[in-house]
């Protein structure tokens, strides 16, 4: 994964001052400091005080705003899974389009896009940690990304049904086309060649190409 700042992890360890805000605010903080220091070095690499000194709130008194960095590692990946699953709703139920496979499936690509092309840290440490997680939080976010795969793949059957698409196997062609998010959030960065809803858009163009859409 890289940026236009020579990488998308170098600013890591700049300090996010926490002291002296309202709790939830420095929840918050706390939080996108452990999510900047697991992309760039790694969850088993960083300790409590790396994400304490990154916020400016040393020893005890970080353990007043979060119990452990598994903790932080949970509440991110399994807050990512839940807003890909939301921003997929909204896209497939929306609008007056619902009902119609191509229309479908193309917004619900670009709203997977759009996720990961603003989203690139999230998406990283969620591709790369599954592992790090423990139970039962590692179940509950491999079954979110089951439903989230599994929302895909009926909507291609469906299309396939219907005549709109024609691929051989529609579980192969989630796969491929759940990957190109992570593949986004490897290179994309902003004041590129393209903006984000460019980007979405010729997303869906190819997501439309892999399930041989008419």
């Amino acid at each position: 994964m890289s940026s236009a700042q020579g990488g998308p992890y170098e600013r890591a360890h700049r300090p996010v001052r926490a002291e002296g805000v309202p709790v939830h605010d420095r929840r918050s903080a706390i939080r996108q400091a452990a999510l900047r220091l697991f992309a760039e070095q790694g969850y088993r690499s960083t300790t409590m005080s790396d994400i304490g000194a990154a916020v400016g709130i040393r020893g005890p008194s970080l353990y007043k705003h979060v119990a452990s960095k598994h903790e932080l590692l949970a509440e991110i990946m399994v807050g990512t899974m839940e807003q890909l699953i939301a921003d997929n709703i909204a896209a497939v139920g929306g609008g007056d389009v619902v009902g119609e496979p191509r229309e479908q499936l193309r917004r619900a690509v670009e709203a997977h896009i759009r996720y990961h092309a603003r989203h690139r840290l999230e998406a990283f440490v969620g591709n790369r940690e599954i592992g790090s997680l423990e139970q039962p939080d590692q179940e509950r976010v491999l079954g979110r990304r089951s439903d989230y795969e599994r929302r895909f793949r009926e909507l291609i059957e469906r299309g396939v049904g219907e005549g709109a698409f024609q691929v051989r196997s529609a579980r192969i062609a989630s796969y491929s086309i759940l990957d190109m998010g992570i593949g986004v959030s490897s290179w994309f960065h902003d004041g590129g060649e393209f903006s984000v809803d460019q980007l979405a858009y010729q997303y869906g163009d190819i997501a439309l190409r892999i399930v041989g859409a008419e």
